[in-house]
């Protein structure tokens, strides 16, 4: 019959408090996921409320690990960590022995989170004596009593046995400091150790409450050409932190990537490769971020360590600015008005629908994340804010968009907002059914005003959602198909003039 020695916590605490329960450390490491919509990040976010409480709304996760010496008893004993996170996850933890892997084990696991505040700590005095300073107007008088309530007040009985119900006090003072009072969320282990004394070990585990964005910030100059032009690109990552623990000088790495959290991450997989852009002659302490493949995923990892205190905001540069990427100011008008709902499973024969027409001239800018510019990375999801520069060297604030994780060698568009001086006219000017014959003939005029005093290209967009099969029977200007029922009709515009575009749609079924 096997001898289990198990060692009471209370004979341990004394000899922890130096080793075990403050263990010595070697190190934070800290990976951190994102769950938000690109750009969907409220500053609310990142100003903690009063009391400085975690927030279990903060969009995002991490996954983090401390490297820890610590001082192990032989045979099986109990471990207290309480280096975690408040918002930890306990059924994510785990502890390896990286001096003694094999016979180093933890067979059960508490997590003590119930954190000691005044109300409970009055409450494990109930039937006991305790001395408070009882508020009379203004005068203070000291009262000594057992203590039988603390709802709404305190109840005591004095040493004659009279009840007195105080409701304003001050200055308390217990006789001796209660045990199982926990000041900071806790880790219990039992833990089964056949070497005793100095371990290097490990601990891991997934904690809410911090969650990083992109924010690119892209300065546009106009070209010498109409439409042209050329961007500065910077990129920097915003960190939130409010998972109720710090974490200073960690390594920190960034998922970017939609993970579904009910499958365990894979292996790192795929190319190492590292962008030239990055492959910068720097010393450690300003390293910037590398990124890699990471199984269907993108990695960046900083290059040297950070600080990530409790309830804290952060930004790093994600990469350095790229200057003078290629940019094309791309117009369109997409004459659908808004309540335009999209295709249906049936012939649409109702002439007046889709007949509203939107006025608007969308503005985007297009360039592309290609190596030759210094992009060609992975573009993680976030927002785009773009500026230009005035006359007078001010830079003004022209418009935001947000893109999704954009691969290297992908055109990225932003759109900025609408044109002022160019508007759009879409009408229906004939209709023809016959539903015996399973046909549909619709005429589109298009007309374009161009109150600008230099030429403009406007791409006219056109959905042709009555049905499937269609086929275009006359069109006054050349056309691209873009999908199976998107047509574009690119149209210059002279300065001060007009253009009409026209064609004419048979549908059958």
């Amino acid at each position: 019959m096997s001898i289990i020695r198990i060692l009471p916590l209370v004979t341990l605490l004394g000899a922890w408090q130096s080793t075990i329960a403050a263990p010595a450390s070697e190190g934070d490491a800290i990976t951190i996921y994102s769950t938000s919509a690109p750009g969907a990040i409220s500053p609310d976010y990142y100003r903690p409320v009063a009391g400085h409480q975690p927030n279990f709304n903060i969009p995002g996760y991490a996954v983090v690990r401390h490297d820890r010496i610590m001082s192990l008893l032989e045979g099986r004993s109990s471990l207290l960590f309480t280096d975690v996170a408040a918002l930890i996850d306990p059924t994510t933890v785990g502890f390896k022995s990286l001096t003694d892997p094999e016979h180093t084990r933890v067979i059960e696991q508490n997590f003590q989170f119930d954190l000691v505040n005044a109300s409970k700590l009055m409450e494990k005095y109930i039937d006991q004596t305790i001395t408070i300073d009882q508020v009379l107007g203004d005068e203070i008088r000291e009262l000594a009593g057992t203590l039988l309530s603390v709802d709404g007040g305190l109840v005591l009985r004095d040493s004659e046995g009279r009840i007195h119900a105080v409701r304003h006090y001050a200055n308390v003072r217990f006789p001796e400091l209660p045990g199982g009072l926990i000041t900071r969320p806790t880790l219990q282990w039992d833990i089964d150790a056949r070497r005793g004394g100095t371990h290097h070990t490990r601990v891991s585990y997934q904690t809410g409450g911090m969650t990083w964005w992109t924010d690119y910030n892209l300065v546009f100059t106009e070209g010498k050409t109409a439409n042209s032009g050329w961007l500065d690109v910077g990129a920097w990552v915003s960190i939130i932190n409010r998972s109720g623990a710090g974490f200073e000088n960690a390594s920190l790495k960034l998922i970017a990537g939609d993970v579904h959290r009910a499958t365990t991450p894979g292996a790192a997989s795929g190319a190492m490769k590292r962008h030239a852009a990055m492959e910068m002659a720097m010393d450690q302490s300003v390293a910037g971020f590398d990124e890699k493949s990471f199984f269907e995923f993108h990695l960046y990892t900083l290059g040297r360590p950070t600080t990530l205190p409790n309830n804290s905001t952060k930004q790093i540069e994600l990469f350095p600015v790229a200057r003078r990427v290629p940019a094309e100011k791309v117009m369109v008008y997409y004459g659908l008005a808004p309540t335009y709902y999209g295709f249906f499973p049936d012939p649409v024969t109702d002439r007046n629908y889709g007949t509203q027409s939107n006025k608007k001239v969308d503005i985007y800018l297009k360039f592309k994340n290609d190596e030759r510019h210094g992009l060609g990375v992975p573009l993680p999801a976030g927002r785009m804010r773009v500026s230009k520069t005035d006359s007078d060297g001010s830079l003004e604030f022209i418009g935001e968009d947000v893109i999704d994780h954009t691969p290297k060698q992908e055109d990225i568009l932003i759109k900025l907002g609408s044109a002022f001086d160019i508007v759009g006219e879409r009408k229906q000017t004939d209709f023809r059914v016959d539903v015996g014959e399973h046909w549909i003939e619709e005429e589109i005029e298009i007309t374009l005003r161009n109150h600008k005093d230099e030429p403009v290209t406007v791409v006219v967009k056109e959905n042709l959602y009555r049905w499937v099969n269609w086929s275009l029977l006359s069109h006054s200007h050349r056309y691209e198909k873009k999908d199976a029922r998107t047509i574009h009709f690119p149209v210059r515009i002279a300065a001060d003039e007009e253009a009409t575009v026209r064609y004419r749609v048979r549908y059958t079924w």
